[in-house]
């Protein structure tokens, strides 16, 4: 165990003292929560309000924005949670990819330290780091509520989305790591960052809702985990602002904008269930840690030969 420690507080020292990085890492997360707000925020916004519009009745316009305003914000807080669950664990698995680069992983490989120990070195930083921004992010989401007069979440939804936080980040850092085996230079590892990063809004149905992706694209993002991801998240940070923003209407109206917007996720003719989605992403983590050991083992074997 003591080597794990020195291997993560190494692996995360790394990565905070790349004041280059971290700076990037939290300007990129506000950039992004900037734009979501601006634009696609108020597009989607006045989405909702036309859709309580439909429903007729006697409406307060000015309630019903202001409300539509809360519960897209809420719905794209989420969204980056998940988008920086990805980008900031592959940002921290890049010091691996440097001490391949530099060789000195193989200077590691060279100690005592068994490699199952070397790799949650890499892991539980990127685990770690990964969770910490995700919290300053659910921090900084929230003092904008509170800014914009908005209600804030209750402890019980913090302690539920923390949880949420710390499965999707261990989950994105086995990936990471796993990915890290097969890259060996500095400039493959950024171009594959900025793939990914580019990619994961739309894998995880933050820039586009739901149903505005064509069916057979919907069909592959569900068997992803970054979608299941982000719709357990949703599903916490936007359940009390679906129920006052679609307050006095069918609840047909609030299932349907879930099913909509990525709240909640159909798996056939059933919504998939909080369970099943931990599962899930359990699931992939178990495979992503299986992989790379039997990867790792096979190159162990390679190198003795």
């Amino acid at each position: 165990m003591k080597e794990i420690y020195y291997l993560l507080k190494r692996n995360m020292l790394l990565y905070v003292r790349d004041y280059v990085s971290v700076f990037f890492s939290v300007l990129s997360m506000l950039i992004v929560l900037a734009l979501m707000v601006v634009f696609l925020g108020n597009m989607n916004s006045e989405n909702v309000v036309s859709a309580l519009a439909e429903f007729g009745g006697v409406r307060d316009t000015a309630a019903d924005e202001r409300n539509a305003s809360y519960l897209i914000q809420m719905w794209t807080l989420a969204g980056i949670l998940e988008v920086n669950a990805v980008t900031i664990t592959l940002t921290v698995m890049g010091t691996m990819v440097q001490d391949e680069a530099k060789n000195r992983l193989a200077g590691f490989y060279m100690t005592p330290v068994r490699r199952i120990k070397i790799a949650l070195g890499y892991i539980l930083s990127a685990w770690i780091v990964g969770t910490g921004m995700c919290m300053l992010t659910l921090v900084l989401g929230e003092i904008y509520m509170a800014v914009c007069g908005h209600p804030l979440l209750s402890m019980m939804e913090w302690i539920k989305l923390s949880g949420m936080i710390v499965l999707n980040t261990f989950v994105y850092a086995s990936l990471s790591y796993l990915l890290a085996l097969f890259i060996h230079s500095e400039s493959a590892w950024s171009s594959i960052m900025t793939i990914i990063g580019t990619l994961v809004g739309f894998v995880g149905a933050v820039y586009l809702p739901m149903s505005m992706l064509p069916e057979s694209v919907g069909s592959v993002l569900k068997c992803m985990p970054v979608l299941h991801g982000a719709a357990m998240m949703r599903r916490v940070c936007t359940n009390d602002a679906i129920a006052i923003t679609f307050d006095g209407l069918p609840e047909m109206a609030g299932d349907l904008f879930r099913e909509q917007m990525g709240v909640s996720v159909l798996m056939g003719d059933k919504e998939a269930s909080l369970q099943f989605q931990m599962l899930f992403l359990g699931i992939y983590a178990i495979i992503a840690i299986i992989a790379s050991a039997w990867i790792s083992k096979g190159r162990k074997l390679k190198d003795r030969s």
